[in-house]
């Protein structure tokens, strides 16, 4: 038997697994690293975050991805290289944190990677029947895998494409995994670049289970003080939007789109909601002139109102909230949504015991899990976008 795979045979075998899950999202802001101790699988899950930090990105590593990053027409020779190069500075941030932790390589059980989203093409976006979903991460796992010495598990979003599924959001299967509660209707929001929830149902009948997209979190109001507050990256504690009136006009605008109209569960990308978006509803709107702090008090109130729509479309009654990722420290958003929300009682996570900036990585890590000694069949008989299945491509270092 080979090596590695007797290895693996050996951690699938073990009670307790030390796996590492890393997100990088369509933020770009840089590199969580959640080192996880994971006990048994499926529903019988426990887990705890034993060490987590975020590795900030530089801006030349944000300016690389940026030339490739949801465009239709790229370098195939700088995607190519981007591919690799990825890999290798992930696994330096790797390398590093577990010398600051004074951890060895040795110590941990699996790598569990999401990569770096370029591309997300969901069918009802390019609406080119013959071809069906398509995503693509870059990151390669087999250089993460040999750079660290850690078997890696990568490219989840595939599987989920090929049995059915749009490849996002895939936090249905952590969340109902971690969080599911028998009595306790619960709602996961996570609003990084792209907003996302899962309605958890005390019920537990997975059949009322939903995980879907909402339009923009961080996006559109980043690109937007990016392109025009040099050297800042995002509108921190909202102070640029703060100081503006939401465009009534724009914002009419901003919610005309047929993605807030189609079924659930559904996902979208920075591919629709970006500048030109942002352009094309000013044009339609005879608002051009928009101030800059105006557009952002605009921008904040279209993330809140396409989160409250997509919410609100299937949790008739208030319930538990539970927020996460970077919009969570936006004051101006989370307000608008608490104004409008007054059934429900808001948290972070961390009331759950997941550390919030952590939980897209922990769930990463809980998808490697479940690759390795998981099974699928706790998710009953899944359905079309949200197959039964267990997910990841496995990497060895040699």
């Amino acid at each position: 038997m080979n090596k590695n795979i007797r290895k693996l045979r050996k951690i699938a075998d073990k009670d307790t697994r030390y796996i590492i899950g890393l997100m990088s999202g369509t933020s770009l802001d840089g590199l969580d690293i959640a080192l996880c101790k994971i006990k048994g699988s499926g529903l019988k899950t426990k887990l705890k975050i034993e060490k987590f930090i975020t590795k900030n990105y530089d801006d030349d590593f944000r300016a690389e991805i940026k030339e490739i990053f949801s465009k239709d027409l790229i370098s195939l020779q700088k995607l190519c290289l981007l591919n690799e190069w990825i890999a290798g500075v992930h696994a330096g941030m790797i390398n590093d944190s577990l010398d600051h932790w004074r951890i060895k390589n040795t110590d941990i059980d699996l790598l569990a990677s999401h990569g770096q989203t370029v591309y997300h093409a969901p069918l009802h976006l390019h609406q080119k029947n013959k071809y069906g979903n398509g995503t693509l991460q870059i990151g390669d796992g087999d250089h993460l895998s040999v750079k660290t010495g850690i078997i890696t598990i990568c490219d989840f979003r595939q599987k989920h494409i090929a049995a059915g599924g749009e490849g996002a959001p895939l936090a249905l299967y952590g969340d109902h995994i971690l969080f599911s509660r028998k009595g306790e209707d619960r709602l996961l929001l996570n609003i990084g670049g792209i907003a996302n929830y899962t309605f958890l149902p005390g019920s537990l009948e997975l059949s009322d289970i939903t995980c879907t997209d909402t339009g923009p979190g961080n996006t559109l109001m980043d690109v937007y003080i990016q392109q025009h507050y040099p050297g800042i990256n995002f509108d921190e504690n909202a102070a640029v939007a703060k100081k503006g009136t939401v465009n009534k006009s724009l914002l009419g605008a901003l919610m005309d789109d047929p993605f807030f109209n189609q079924p659930f569960p559904k996902t979208t990308g920075p591919e629709l909601f970006n500048l030109q978006y942002l352009e094309e509803a000013k044009k339609r709107s005879h608002t051009l002139t928009v101030s800059h702090q105006d557009t952002m008090a605009t921008l904040n109130r279209f993330t809140a109102d396409s989160i409250l729509l997509g919410i609100r479309e299937v949790v008739k009654k208030g319930c538990k909230l539970f927020s996460s990722g970077g919009g969570m420290h936006n004051p101006l958003l989370m307000r608008h949504l608490k104004d409008e929300l007054p059934g429900f009682t808001f948290e972070t996570t961390s009331r759950l015991d997941i550390d919030p900036d952590a939980k897209e990585a922990v769930l990463f890590a809980i998808l490697a899990n479940e690759c390795v000694a998981g099974n699928p069949e706790i998710f009953g008989e899944g359905s079309k976008k949200f197959p039964a299945i267990a997910m990841g491509k496995i990497c060895f270092p040699s």
